[in-house]
C-alpha cells in the first residue's frame, strides 16, 4: 500500500489537516500535515502482509490503517483522538462510516498520562536542550591526558602542564599501578629516549598509546628506577564526558537548523514551538478531565503564540506546567471518566465500520 493508492480516496475514512493549522496556531513559516484514516482493500487484509500505515519520508502526510487506528484510540493516543473532532475547515475527505466512532468511546483517565505525561516528558525534553545550549560541548574531543592530574606540593596539577613544566614528553612515560589506590599510578620517565627514533629505547608505552585511547598504558619498568611523580585519572569523569560529547554532537547533527536558529533567536535557550505545544497539551488534558470532551481549535490561542514567541523565561515557564501538573492529576482523580475505554463496544465497532465498507466497496 503506497500514498498514491489513498489519491482517489476509494479506500480513505478520512483526510484532514493537522497539526498546527488545526489547533488554530499555524504562523506563515508553518508546514501543512496532511493525516488520514484508510480501510486496507479487503484481499489485502487477509494476506499475510498488513499495513499498519503509510507514510512520506517527512512524517507530514500519514495514513493509519482502520485497525491500527483503533488500536491508538485506544490507548488514547492524543494525536489520534484529535482526529475524532478535527475542525470542519481542517476536513479534506471524510467517508460517512466516520462518523459512527465516536469520542465518547474511547475517552477515559489513561489520557492524564497520554496528554499531559506526554507534556510533561516535552518539558524534560526542553530543560536537556537547555542545557545543551548553555553547556555547548567543544567539537575537538579531549582526550585522556585532560583527565589526567599530578600530586604537586599540597595539592595537583594537570597532567598536561606538569609534562610542559618539566619539558617532558608523555610517549617516553611509563605507567605502574600504585597498590591500594584506584587509578593511582607512578610515572617514570625515559631520559634515554630518541627523538629521531620516536619511541623510548627502554620500551615505555606512554601514558596513552594513541590519542583516542579510552584509557591509560601501562609499562615494564627496569629495577632501580624511581619514578618522578604520581599521577592520578579521573576515569569517571572521562566516562561522562565520553557520553556527554556523543549525546551533544548527536544532537547537533540530527537537529532542525530552523527550530534551533529560532530558538537562539529569541534568547531564552528553549525550543519555544515545542513548549508551546506543551502548554496546549496541558489544557487539553484538563479540559478532558473537566468536560469529558477534546477541544483541537485552542481558545486561548494568542497566548500560546506568546510562548511560541519566547516572550516568557524558560524557568517560569518551568514552574507554570509543573503547577498545572498537579491540577491535572487532581482533577483526574475526581474525574468520572472510565479507567480505560470499553474493548468489547471498541472491537465490535471495527468490525461493524469494516464489514459495512467492505459491503460498499469493490474488491
Amino acid at each position: 500500500m503506497r500514498l498514491k493508492d489513498l489519491d482517489k480516496n476509494e479506500h480513505l475514512l478520512l483526510k484532514c489537516i493537522g497539526g498546527s493549522k488545526s489547533y488554530g496556531l499555524e504562523i506563515e513559516s508553518s508546514d501543512t500535515d496532511i493525516k488520514g484514516v484508510f480501510v486496507l482493500p479487503m484481499e489485502k487484509f487477509y494476506e499475510l502482509d498488513y499495513f499498519k500505515q503509510v507514510n512520506n519520508e517527512s512524517n507530514d502526510i500519514v495514513f493509519y490503517e482502520l485497525k491500527r487506528f483503533f488500536e491508538l484510540l485506544y490507548a488514547n493516543n492524543p494525536n489520534i483522538l484529535e482526529m475524532l473532532v478535527i475542525p470542519k475547515k481542517c476536513i479534506l475527505y471524510k467517508h460517512p462510516l466516520f462518523d459512527l466512532i465516536k469520542p465518547g468511546l474511547f475517552l477515559s483517565k489513561r489520557c492524564k498520562n497520554t496528554f499531559a505525561g506526554y507534556a510533561f516528558a516535552q518539558i524534560k525534553r526542553a530543560k536537556g536542550l537547555n542545557k545543551k545550549i548553555m553547556n555547548p560541548i567543544d567539537a575537538e574531543k579531549l582526550s585522556v591526558l585532560d583527565f589526567c592530574y599530578v600530586i604537586f606540593g599540597q595539592g595537583s596539577i594537570p597532567l598536561k602542564k606538569w609534562l610542559a613544566k618539566n619539558n617532558l614528553k608523555q610517549e617516553y612515560c611509563g605507567l605502574v599501578n600504585i597498590s591500594h589506590m584506584k587509578d593511582v599510578y607512578g610515572i617514570y620517565y625515559d631520559y634515554q629516549a630518541s627523538e629521531s627514533k620516536g619511541h623510548s629505547s627502554l620500551g615505555f608505552r606512554g601514558i596513552i598509546r594513541k590519542e583516542n585511547a579510552n584509557g591509560v598504558s601501562l609499562s615494564s619498568i627496569p629495577k632501580g628506577f624511581k619514578p618522578l611523580g604520581f599521577m592520578y585519572f579521573n576515569k569517571e569523569a572521562y566516562s561522562k564526558y565520553c557520553r556527554d560529547y556523543k549525546e551533544y554532537w548527536d544532537w547537533v547533527k540530527k537537529r532542525n537548523e530552523a527550530r534551533y536558529k529560532d530558538t537562539i533567536a529569541h534568547g531564552k535557550n528553549y525550543d519555544a514551538k515545542n513548549m508551546m505545544h506543551t502548554f496546549r497539551l496541558l489544557d487539553m488534558a484538563e479540559e478532558i478531565a473537566i468536560y469529558g470532551k477534546i477541544i483541537v481549535e485552542r481558545p486561548n490561542r494568542d497566548e500560546l503564540l506568546e510562548i511560541r514567541k519566547g516572550t516568557f523565561m524558560y524557568d517560569e515557564l518551568v514552574k507554570k506546567a509543573e503547577e498545572k501538573l498537579k491540577k491535572i492529576e487532581a482533577l483526574f482523580g475526581k474525574s468520572k471518566l472510565p479507567e480505560k475505554p470499553d474493548r468489547q463496544k471498541i472491537n465490535r465497532l471495527l468490525v461493524e465500520i469494516r464489514k459495512e465498507f467492505y459491503k460498499k466497496t469493490p474488491l
